[in-house]
Order: structure tokens, then C-alpha cells, then sequence
């Protein structure tokens, strides 16, 4: 799921040849920061998919924010990853990144680089570790393009006889500063999306999803730069 600035996520949806599901969360973002948040989303609905063929792996999702009165934008990755070799667990991975909001755009990224993926006997659980070079493009007024780098750690863990799920991201990558005075400053940037669910059949999941975030969120409110920011979530894998 993702949001205001620049956004992202590599998630595993499920080690299987052919995986897609659909979420729909309820973001308490808002309500938790009424001043700093006041125009954030309070619903996305997410769709993503994760295809292994005999060369790696496509993944994409698309995030649709909304507002109780208008469609307020939309987000999406897709990558592709290429196996390196069959005795180690690496492989080639590319990406692009990009959408637009309300009034504007998303700034557009492409990645590439190297992904370290791994799994335990019986895909219980999986994680992956990718470093990555970043392009920024120049997508809109305030924005140039710059180079960068990401370094992304992916894990999903299916424990209690495979009832409860605990999945998410955690991405840095060198951003550059927006604040009056601070333009095209450097900073780190970090975002992570724990997702914790509990499934009820294989195929219907009742959750939650936490954004915790430094240097992401486009606040003009104030200086504050770290937010978390939960949600209510329900998923259906089809």
C-alpha cells in the first residue's frame, strides 16, 4: 500500500507459480495527525500479483487511494527479476516506479540491481534483500531528476498452521530534501509496512498494515519528519 511522496515496496505475495490477491484498507492516518495528515487518503484498495516463470519472476501492484469524495490518486511498481544462476539464490531485478495523485504526479523512479532471495524447506517463510540503483526523473515543478541508491529487506512468515501471517518491507534510500532553505539536500529516506493477518480459509484474510516512515511524508504543516500510520485491512487471494 502506498501513499504521498515517493513510495517503495517489494512484497513476496506468495512463493507459488501464480499468485494475486486484492486489499482493502481503512487508513488511520488522519485521524492520528489531523494537522500534518489533514488530506491523506482514508481508503486504498491494492491489487498485486507475483508470476514465477522458468527465467524468475514478475511482480506488480497498483495502490488506488480514496476519499470519501473523490478518487484521489494511484501508485504503482512493477518489476521483473532474471535467475543469476541455479546454485546460488541471486538474481537480476528492475523496476519501475511512478503514478499520479491529485493535481499532480508521483515522481517517477526506475530500478536496478541485484536481489538475495531465500526461503526455508517448506516456503513457510521467505525473505529477500535487494540493493538497488535508483533514477529519480523530473515529474512535476518542485522536482528534479537525481541519481540514487535502495537498499530493500522483504519477508513473509506463515506461522500457527498457517493461520496467522506476518509480512512486510523495509526500504532507504537517499532522497533529497524539499524544505524551504534544504532543496536538493540529501537525506535518508525510510519506509517499512509490516503486515500482520490472520486467515481465516486460504483465501480470505482480516488484518492490519503499518506504515512507519522518516523523511517520506510530504509535510508542509511543520518540521515533523517520522509518522506511523495503521490501517484496518481485509485481503481475498484469488
Amino acid at each position: 500500500m502506498k501513499k504521498v511522496f515517493v513510495f517503495a515496496v517489494m512484497a513476496i505475495a506468495a512463493l507459488t507459480t501464480n499468485a494475486q490477491n486484492i486489499q482493502l484498507h481503512y487508513d488511520f492516518g488522519r485521524n492520528i495527525y489531523p494537522d500534518e495528515e489533514a488530506g491523506r487518503q482514508k481508503v486504498t484498495v491494492t491489487l498485486e500479483q507475483f508470476k514465477a516463470d522458468k527465467w524468475g519472476s514478475w511482480y506488480y501492484f497498483v495502490d488506488l487511494d480514496l476519499s470519501r469524495k473523490f478518487f484521489k490518486g494511484a501508485y504503482t511498481e512493477i518489476s521483473r527479476e532474471f535467475n543469476l544462476a541455479k546454485q546460488l539464490p541471486l538474481a537480476a531485478h528492475v523496476e519501475y516506479d511512478g503514478g499520479i495523485n491529485l493535481g499532480g504526479s508521483f515522481q517517477q523512479a526506475a530500478l536496478a540491481g541485484v536481489a538475495y532471495n531465500g526461503h526455508n524447506a517448506d516456503f513457510s517463510k521467505t525473505w529477500s534483500v535487494q540493493v538497488l540503483y535508483k533514477r529519480f526523473f523530473k515529474s512535476y515543478d518542485y522536482t528534479r531528476a537525481y541519481n540514487s541508491a535502495q537498499l530493500t529487506g522483504v519477508w513473509d512468515l506463515n506461522f500457527a498452521d498457517k493461520k496467522c501471517t506476518f509480512s512486510g518491507f523495509i526500504d532507504f534510500w537517499r532522497g533529497e530534501n524539499w524544505r524551504p532553505g534544504k532543496e536538493n539536500h540529501g537525506m535518508l529516506v525510510i519506509l517499512s509496512e509490516p503486515q500482520f493477518w490472520y486467515n481465516v480459509t486460504p483465501n480470505i484474510s482480516f488484518g492490519s498494515e503499518v506504515e512507519i516512515s522518516n523523511n517520506f511524508i510530504y509535510n508542509t504543516y511543520n518540521d515533523k519528519t517520522f509518522f506511523i500510520n495503521p490501517t484496518l485491512a481485509f485481503k481475498w487471494n484469488f
